[in-house]
């Protein structure tokens, strides 16, 4: 497999207060592979500022390691992480950072200036380049007053580009923008990921967040689960973080029988590792395979939103162990009215579900009706 860009190992960040140590980060692993478009979300006060600031030099680890594209940057020195983050990282602000009396172009050539790339020449066609990419090269010769906000975060996108950096990081980029303008915005970091930069995106929105190919959420210091998130991409941030306080992770040895078909149902699960196979009722008492699960699916839902009955067996795969979480019946219902999307979202998937189900179960009538005719 290729090397991550990012690699994040043990993190720690710990803060030495009048009241005490306040550890905002703690023990961190993380990878981001190159060209992923990454969604960091996370209620305030979560730890993804200090996460994002730990990424970009700006505050540096208590323990931990942090290498991005080979180079590790929490050994760097100051003199050492200015030029590595010149040409490595291009960042955007949620209010811009332009600098007022410099014209657009001219914000977009200084980072190649200051970090001597490119001759004099070539620094102005590249912004130019760059300006043209983001719809921005007619207001070229303005300063950054004279356009609109939207307009303004274009320019920082270019500005973040100018030195051609792998990695792309922006704090809340939309979110000093309205709906329309977040949109194009979005856009724009949609076509840059799929021309091969890698994109970490922190933002409040959660409509934006389900779009990007990967979310990290940062909850009291700490990384949720990814597949618990995509599990539940329909949720807000706010129920992500309420699952959260209120699961456990459990783990199932090899074969074992998680749910039994015919048993009244009482929990949902979201399967954190490994994998499950669906068994259902065969023709003789045996069981049959009818699908298989993994990292990120979650099973048990046909009979909390149905009549209450197991309609079939989930069983540990033959090959390892299985973590999982469950939530009960009332922490189910209670999402479930709070989120129509998660609402929606179960429906389409127990329909989807039923028509295995259904039939198997046709064939094995068929076949006992035959059987009986014989």
């Amino acid at each position: 497999m290729q090397t991550p860009l990012i690699e994040i190992r043990d993190l720690v960040k710990t803060y030495r207060t009048p009241a005490g140590d306040f550890t905002a980060i703690k023990s961190l692993d993380v990878d981001v592979q190159r060209g992923e478009f990454v969604a960091i979300i996370g209620k305030s006060g979560s730890g993804k500022s200090t996460f994002i600031n730990m990424l970009t030099g700006i505050d540096r680890p208590t323990s931990g390691s942090i290498l991005i594209d080979g180079a590790p940057i929490h050994k760097f020195s100051e003199a050492q992480m200015a030029a590595w983050r010149g040409r490595t990282l291009g960042i955007v602000f949620q209010f811009f950072q332009l600098l007022p009396t410099l014209t657009i172009l001219e914000n977009v050539i200084l980072p190649m200036e200051l970090n001597r790339l490119y001759s004099k020449a070539e620094r102005r066609a590249r912004a130019m380049h760059l300006l043209e990419k983001v719809e921005m090269a007619s207001q070229a010769n303005k300063l950054p007053a004279a356009v609109s906000g939207g307009q303004q975060q274009r320019v920082a996108i270019a500005r973040a580009l100018a030195n051609d950096p792998p990695l792309i990081v922006a704090d809340e980029p939309t979110g000093n923008l309205d709906s329309k303008t977040a949109e194009k915005i979005f856009l724009l970091f949609e076509d840059l990921v799929a021309s091969g930069k890698t994109i970490l995106m922190v933002t409040h929105d959660s409509d934006l967040a389900r779009r990007a190919s990967r979310t990290i959420l940062v909850s009291d210091g700490e990384v949720v689960n990814e597949y618990l998130v995509r599990a539940l991409s329909t949720l807000t941030q706010d129920q992500l973080v309420e699952v959260v306080k209120h699961v456990k992770p459990q783990v199932y040895a090899r074969d074992t029988a998680i749910i039994q078909e015919g048993e009244v149902g009482d929990k949902f699960y979201i399967i954190l590792d490994g994998k499950v196979d669906v068994l259902i009722g065969g023709r003789g008492g045996g069981q049959v395979a009818v699908n298989q699960l993994g990292a990120g699916n979650y099973f048990g839902e046909m009979a909390l939103l149905g009549d209450g009955v197991r309609t079939a067996t989930v069983k540990v795969s033959s090959a390892g162990d299985v973590k999982v979480v469950a939530l009960d019946k009332k922490a189910f219902d209670h999402l479930v009215g709070e989120s129509r999307l998660l609402r929606e979202e179960l429906s389409r998937i127990t329909a989807e579900r039923a028509i295995p189900l259904r039939d198997h179960t046709t064939m094995r009538i068929k076949r006992s009706t035959l059987q009986g005719q014989q």
